[in-house]
């Protein structure tokens, strides 16, 4: 420290962003004044979204990768399965960006559904999908997280990297906690997951980081019709949910 500094004015957390407005949210701690109308911006996000889809229906939340383009069978797959939900009467939701967001987007939208997104804004700017009903921007990961799982039923997860896993653990682990209830959460595309299933059986669960009930909560298949089925009977046997088709 040089002479004359001061511990507050050198405590920068060596966290750095691409906007400067995140580097000086993670320098560390800031006046009172800077934090509180920090919070309050971040309240401000929040509020628009609940908002915003406070008549949006029950939603199905499906993840994945941004990466996969058309021609791949994950992004069929994840059309289809959005044109399923949507079938039921359910809303797809998703992060709103390309990839398995806008298939799943694109099949409800084919299906007559609603289709909803929560887009995120990036320095490499992730753009809405097209096949949005509606859609909303958010600063934060934290705060869109909150979206993509208070609104939802279920969530249907297909390949995809950090973020997907991020995805899915923190549900998961919302779950486990009960901190929501027991909701299906169906891993799409059982050979691109093996490996994961396999780690969490044979390490997590053989030395006791989960029990075995938190494993058995994580469903696999590659069956979009089994998929349907899981949330389906947990819409109609836990939440009431009447499914209605909506094609003759």
């Amino acid at each position: 420290m040089s002479e004359g500094s001061t511990k507050h004015e050198t405590a920068k957390w060596g966290k750095r962003c691409t906007t400067r407005l995140e580097d000086i949210f993670l320098e560390g701690p800031k006046t009172r004044r800077f934090e509180w109308f920090r919070a309050l911006r971040i309240l401000r996000e929040c509020i628009h979204g609940f908002s915003a889809f406070r008549e949006i229906g029950p939603c199905i939340t499906v993840f994945g990768s941004a990466r996969f383009e058309e021609d791949t069978p994950y992004y069929q797959l994840a059309r289809d399965i959005g044109g399923r939900i949507a079938d039921v009467g359910l809303t797809v939701l998703t992060g709103g960006g390309p990839g398995i967001m806008e298939a799943a987007n694109r099949g409800a939208k084919e299906a007559g559904g609603t289709s909803v997104g929560c887009n995120i804004a990036l320095p490499h700017e992730q753009k809405p999908n097209p096949y949005l009903d509606q859609w909303l921007e958010f600063r934060y990961f934290f705060v869109r997280k909150l979206m993509l799982v208070k609104y939802s039923y279920a969530f249907v997860v297909f390949p995809g990297g950090f973020g997907t896993m991020d995805e899915i653990f923190e549900t998961a682990t919302l779950i486990q906690t009960g901190k929501i209830r027991n909701f299906p959460v169906i891993l799409m595309c059982e050979d691109f997951w093996e490996p994961l299933r396999r780690f969490m059986k044979e390490r997590l669960v053989d030395h006791g980081t989960i029990d075995q009930k938190d494993y058995d909560r994580l469903i696999f298949t590659d069956d979009p019709e089994e998929a349907m089925q899981r949330i389906t009977d947990a819409m109609v046997k836990r939440f009431g949910f009447v499914a209605h088709s909506r094609r003759p």
